[in-house]
């Protein structure tokens, strides 16, 4: 059946060329109508959880549930927006951000709040968050739901203690209830399930990123400094969704590092991860032309690594399909790479949206089932702590029922041009069979070259 494992394949590094896919001109625009169902939409979840109210709190690095309702993100401050069950409803806003929520494309009554303003600034113009909730319609036994941006379980939020402890004062203290899963719930949160506009969007942004990524591995060689390699990624300006990473030699099995002075050598460990709201991509190897340019003790990394690596994406990207469990694709990838060898210790891939991680349904046995609309990660990320490195391929794909891709064809034909093309190239040159949902969104679609002096050799299955 759909839901097995095929017969394991088998994986080899073999000559590719990657077709350039072409490039968005201009980004997709979100409309304030779309803002509008995304309001109503979430007073609907609402009131079928029994909530008379939802607070949306955000901060600098977790803005994307308020960007998501409004298209405001607060730069530097924190924010708040009140959500009656009608009317627009209100954002509370520190002294920098008042003129940038006035231009959201969401109808929202705008008031200043200082409290949430940079240290020291000027507190003397706004009214005590009690007096502004209690405007709103909070009473005792109003129940509120306070979203964050984690989904901690029903006892727990992180919306910060002194708006919790206004709000439970108002209400009472069970009647302030976590309501992030409205969002982020991995099965079916708003945020989780995307309207075509939004995929348009979240491809656009990809193809920037990947193409940076592409750029730079084709361009790569040793004699120039971390930060001369990132100039390749020819970031646009778009948002960043995490700062940007880029390292080579012994930090680079560190992680998550900023790029450095150092200079890039031959035989170097590489890694490079590059994300926007929307879109990351990631590969990892090393800075030689083949295996014997390798230490000797891992002149295998390509049997002992990457091939088996290779071998688990693949299998994940064929078992991808709409009303595939998510438990499915996290057995395939630890089946394949449960070895410590591996030092997995994440989830099989993420679902994506203006942050880079919104939540997973890949985790043992889950029974979550894959929707059509919903935007994911294939991210898988060996931590050998050995002199093996790692590997690492992250692309960005969507899944898409025949309804939403005859839209997306229909309204968005270039985006949709590149779509088929990535397709064509993973199933006719890589070998990897996909099901008619899966939509890639990267210009290096599952590419792997082990070897990032020889971008031309990469994992294949065909």
């Amino acid at each position: 059946g759909r839901d097995q494992t095929g017969p394991m394949v088998t994986a080899h590094l073999t000559q590719i060329d990657l077709p350039e896919f072409g490039m968005p001109e201009e980004a997709p625009e979100l409309s304030p109508a779309l803002y509008r169902d995304r309001l109503a939409r979430l007073r609907a979840k609402a009131t079928e959880r029994g909530l008379d109210a939802v607070l949306v709190y955000a901060d600098r690095e977790h803005s994307a549930n308020l960007s998501y309702l409004s298209g405001f993100d607060p730069r530097f401050e924190e924010a708040l927006l009140v959500v009656a069950p009608d009317g627009d409803p209100l954002v509370l806003v520190g002294n920098e951000c008042v003129g940038m929520a006035e231009a959201a494309p969401l109808p929202m009554r705008v008031e200043l709040h200082q409290d949430f303003s940079l240290p020291n600034q000027p507190q003397d113009r706004s009214r005590p968050l009690r007096d502004i909730l209690v405007g709103e319609g909070l009473s005792a036994g109003t129940r509120v739901g306070l979203v964050g941006w984690k989904d901690l379980g029903p006892d727990r939020t992180e919306v910060p203690w002194f708006i919790v402890e206004e709000v439970r004062g108002i209400v009472g203290a069970d009647n302030a209830v976590p309501a992030t899963d409205l969002f982020i719930d991995p099965g079916g949160g708003l945020r989780v399930i995307n309207e075509v506009d939004q995929l348009a969007a979240f491809e656009y942004a990809a193809s920037h990123t990947s193409q940076g990524v592409r750029n730079l591995i084709f361009g790569l060689e040793p004699g120039i400094r971390e930060r001369e390699a990132v100039r390749f990624l020819e970031w646009n300006g778009s948002p960043l969704s995490c700062h940007l990473m880029l390292t080579a030699g012994p930090r680079a099995a560190l992680g998550l590092l900023s790029p450095g002075d150092r200079v890039i050598s031959h035989g170097d460990q590489f890694t490079v991860a590059y994300g926007v709201w929307g879109a990351l991509n990631c590969r990892a190897g090393f800075v030689v032309r083949d295996a014997s340019e390798l230490p000797a003790d891992i002149s295998d990394y390509v049997e002992k690594l990457v091939r088996p690596y290779f071998e688990a994406i693949v299998e994940w990207y064929q078992a991808l399909h709409i009303g595939q469990k998510g438990k499915v694709l996290h057995d395939i990838i630890f089946g394949r790479l449960g070895d410590p060898f591996f030092g997995l210790f994440l989830n099989a891939g993420h679902q994506i949206h203006l942050d880079e991680w919104v939540a997973s349904p890949f985790y043992p046995d889950s029974d979550v089932e894959l929707r059509s609309g919903m935007a994911m990660q294939v991210d898988v990320i060996p931590a050998t702590k050995t002199p093996y490195f790692t590997t690492n391929i992250e692309d960005g794909i969507a899944l898409a029922d025949e309804q939403l891709r005859e839209e997306f064809a229909r309204r968005y034909p270039g985006a949709w041009d590149r779509i088929q093309k990535r397709r064509a190239f993973m199933t006719d040159v890589l070998g990897i069979e996909l099901d008619p949902s899966v939509l890639p969104f990267s210009n290096i679609p599952a590419y792997l070259p082990p070897f990032l002096l020889s971008p031309d050799r990469a994992m294949a299955v065909r």
